[in-house]
């Protein structure tokens, strides 16, 4: 167990700092007038380049959930003990939280930084209403966190599931990761991650903190509607002659 934590600790690490990571350093480098950044489709794919790469290093250690709202939606789709959600969260938590420091101390280390707690995204945070990037209402990011969180479960199910092409899960589910980002991100900035959300809002503070209750609800809602969706179209079973 002390292992499976520490992979679900490092690659939830992992996540925050190349997925923010990019956000903060390289979204939006060189400024306005001289835009050399890799704006939001780039930090999409940074999102799901860090799923794909931690699940290919961890997914045969702990799993590589990464994400609280992951294991509790395994949990509820019968593929995961209920007796380790909490030391997999806390763990996945601290990881997030670790992330956010390290990228603090670098981003500081640029002439000028400073976050403005009063605008969205800061620090790549997530929001709703005046912190959400496109201005949305609470009601909209709240569907569009319970939805997007429950399409992840249903693609992590099926591309693991025992008689799914092996060897292939981390890429669709790294590349579900980044359509989910090129979706929501103007909504949210996207979350589907309490741990990722709880992480850089925790160096913000203010509204990004006052607002963080969404970011764990949405997604623990969607994580086990789409474990309970998959679970009753997709269980496990043999193998019938003839099957594909």
């Amino acid at each position: 167990m002390i292992k499976r934590l520490a992979a679900e600790c490092i690659g939830t690490f992992w996540l925050v700092l190349g997925g923010c990571g990019s956000a903060v350093l390289a979204a939006k480098f060189g400024g306005d007038a001289n835009p050399l950044g890799i704006g939001f489709v780039g930090v999409a794919l940074a999102f799901g380049l860090t799923v794909l790469t931690g699940a290919y290093m961890f997914g045969h250690i702990s799993g590589a959930h990464f994400n609280p709202a992951v294991s509790l939606g395994l949990w509820a789709g019968g593929r995961f003990p209920g007796k380790d959600l909490i030391p997999y969260i806390a763990a996945q938590v601290v990881g997030a939280v670790c992330a956010a420091a390290v990228l603090f101390q670098i981003a500081s280390g640029a002439a000028g930084f400073a976050i403005d707690p009063n605008s969205a995204g800061a620090f790549a945070t997530n929001g709703f209403g005046s912190h959400s990037p496109g201005g949305y209402s609470v009601a909209a990011a709240f569907l569009c966190e319970v939805v997007m969180t429950a399409m992840f479960l249903i693609i992590i199910m099926g591309a693991t599931h025992s008689r799914a092409p092996a060897g292939f899960a981390p890429i669709a589910i790294g590349l579900g990761l980044t359509l989910i980002h090129l979706i929501s991100i103007p909504v949210t900035n996207t979350s589907v991650n309490p741990a990722r959300s709880t992480g850089v809002a925790l160096f913000v503070g203010g509204t990004s903190v006052s607002q963080l209750w969404l970011f764990w609800l949405a997604p623990f809602l969607g994580g086990m509607l789409g474990g309970v969706i998959y679970k009753w179209i997709g269980p496990e079973r043999p193998a019938v002659t003839g099957d594909l």
